[in-house]
């Protein structure tokens, strides 16, 4: 499918966490095929040096990857630094990291519960305060969260993992409203069921496929390109009087 070209987004630099695989790797691509200069952490090396030759292969803006664990916050802001460094101040940043593992209420102690929140949704604060320098010194700039619709229906086995998501909805508004007098807008994008290689590989067995059929309006399925065309426009200066607010991308659960 076609997507939009947003001239504003052209040798605009971007940083995505966790962009090897999944939604990351698909935002990584869209923002390079926008001619941003994108620089991505994740832990997963191989599938990120892949990304990197992919989009490279295709004519776009290499990628810059560095190896970055969000759960280390020192790790992280050097990471955001080296990127600074590298390519020149950030004006897009993407924390898309997460990890849904499921885990029954009974069994989630407080290491797991902590870890958790490490992933999903600490390192979301840490990044948009290491980057409203550089976007403040730029005049303006866009910080885009990734929540989940899991925050909205009936799952389980993901309490920590919900919470978490849930709060990136409350840290979202109230980043909005510190960084706004800077120019710098805060939004969430809350994705649907969207069918990534993890999710099709783990979890989307034909029960959960009837589940979409029946729950969403629109029956197809949601694909990763489909919400990188939400994260384009909110990162784009089309979206310039967007700020505060979910953005909601899951076909129509109901």
């Amino acid at each position: 499918m076609t997507s939009a070209v947003y001239p504003s987004l052209r040798d605009r630099v971007a940083f995505v966490s966790g962009g090897a695989t999944g939604l990351g790797a698909e935002f990584v691509a869209a923002l390079a095929a926008q001619g941003t200069r994108v620089a991505f952490v994740d832990i997963d090396e191989p599938a990120a040096r892949r990304l990197v030759e992919d989009v490279a292969a295709a004519g776009h803006p290499r990628p810059l990857f560095l190896p970055c664990d969000v759960a280390d916050i020192p790790a992280l802001q050097q990471a955001i630094a080296a990127t600074h460094d590298e390519l020149g101040p950030i004006s897009v940043l993407v924390n898309n990291a997460a990890n849904d593992r499921r885990q029954r209420v009974a069994d989630v102690d407080v290491a797991a519960w902590d870890a958790s929140f490490a992933v999903n949704v600490r390192h979301h604060f840490f990044a948009a305060q290491a980057v409203a320098a550089q976007m403040r010194a730029l005049g303006g700039g866009s910080v885009i969260n990734l929540g989940s619709i899991s925050a909205h229906i009936d799952l389980v086995d993901l309490p920590s993992y919900i919470t978490a998501k849930a709060g990136v909805e409350g840290l979202t508004r109230t980043l909005a409203r510190e960084l706004g007098p800077d120019r710098i807008r805060v939004n969430c994008i809350i994705p649907g069921w969207v069918m990534t290689e993890r999710q099709l590989r783990d979890w989307v067995t034909p029960e959960a496929e009837e589940s979409i059929r029946r729950n969403q309006c629109l029956t197809e399925p949601v694909m990763p390109v489909d919400v990188a065309r939400m994260l384009l426009w909110l990162a784009a200066d089309d979206s310039r009087m967007c700020t505060a607010q979910t953005w909601v991308v899951d076909g129509g659960w109901m």
